[in-house]
């Protein structure tokens, strides 16, 4: 089900969360949203799950409108809120029986639910607990259940890893992954290795605007633009190399490599690549080339060049 996001506004007195944005999310499809806080990410999500109207454009779910079918979207979309939506007092299968009565499951398929979700959510060890009794992973997974027991085919998830350690992220990535091969899927997070990870593409918006759209490889290549190369030379004198570097046609800036002996980094000016002329140096002045290796942007830097001002 394809979510469809039209010229978006969403204001709180003077101030817009969300500033004239529109986009889409195909079936199918896990949409890594990011932003730096207060960018209008969950403004954004809270607006497709109809908690909040907007001021200003429209929403569709599918061929549903916020404006006129709150209700068939909510049926549609299963929600897991930033601050997970539990009560510490419940066993895990009498809550997800309580929010399976909440959806409007019918009463013969209800148990079928809760089997399905604890077998896909990892929860079988877990179910007799009560939920405050449960590792912050598990809660999570609890979270993810009580979001999907209805069968939703979109699924919002507000910072899903928040608070986990490595492993446990690791196994909520990996369920995420599993659970988008058959839903649309919109996931904020602050770590970007795990949208990296989880996401096929990428949303970054800032103060209210979007800022980027693609996937991981697409945003490096747009921020790009530059050649960066890290290279070792040895039989040379280091200074003499340095200088040599800095006077190719091809070179912008060549700096040393901090730590590293007979270590550059070299940046190549826009549009062209330093590599050849660099091999010709060193074949030139009798000098060793034992590594060149191509530096890959980073996501934290595209994000950061984005959302800095």
């Amino acid at each position: 089900m394809d979510i469809i996001v039209e010229n978006l506004t969403k204001r709180y007195g003077a101030q817009r969360a969300v500033d004239d944005i529109s986009f889409r999310v195909n079936t199918g499809e896990v949409l890594g949203f990011l932003g730096p806080n207060g960018a209008g990410k969950t403004t954004t999500m809270k607006a497709i799950t109809t908690f909040l109207i907007p001021n200003e454009g429209n929403i569709r779910v599918g061929e549903f409108s916020i404006h006129d079918h709150p209700d068939e979207i909510k049926k549609k979309i299963g929600y897991l809120p930033e601050n997970n939506p539990l009560y510490p007092e419940m066993p895990v299968v009498d809550y997800l029986r309580f929010v399976a009565e909440l959806q409007g499951i019918e009463k013969n398929r209800i148990n079928e639910r809760i089997l399905r979700m604890i077998d896909v959510c990892g929860l079988e060890g877990e179910k007799h607990k009560k939920i405050g009794e449960l590792s912050k992973g598990y809660k999570q997974r609890v979270g993810l259940a009580q979001a999907l027991i209805h069968d939703p085919e979109v699924l919002i998830l507000d910072e899903p890893t928040s608070g986990l350690d490595p492993n446990q992220i690791v196994e909520i990535r990996e369920l995420i992954k599993k659970i988008g091969r058959e839903k649309t899927v919109i996931l904020s997070s602050h770590i970007l290795a795990e949208v990296e990870a989880t996401c096929d593409r990428i949303l970054i918006i800032n103060r209210g605007k979007i800022v980027a759209d693609g996937t991981a490889g697409e945003l490096r290549k747009q921020s790009e633009g530059k050649e960066i190369l890290k290279i070792r030379i040895e039989d040379g004198e280091k200074n003499a190399v340095f200088k040599a570097l800095q006077q190719l046609d091809t070179v912008g800036v060549a700096d040393f490599v901090e730590g590293e002996e007979n270590c550059f980094e070299i940046t190549s000016k826009p549009e062209l690549s330093s590599r050849r002329n660099i091999f010709n140096l060193c074949v030139k002045n009798g000098w060793i080339l034992s590594e060149m290796t191509p530096v890959e942007t980073k996501l934290e830097d595209i994000f950061r060049q984005l959302t800095m001002n």
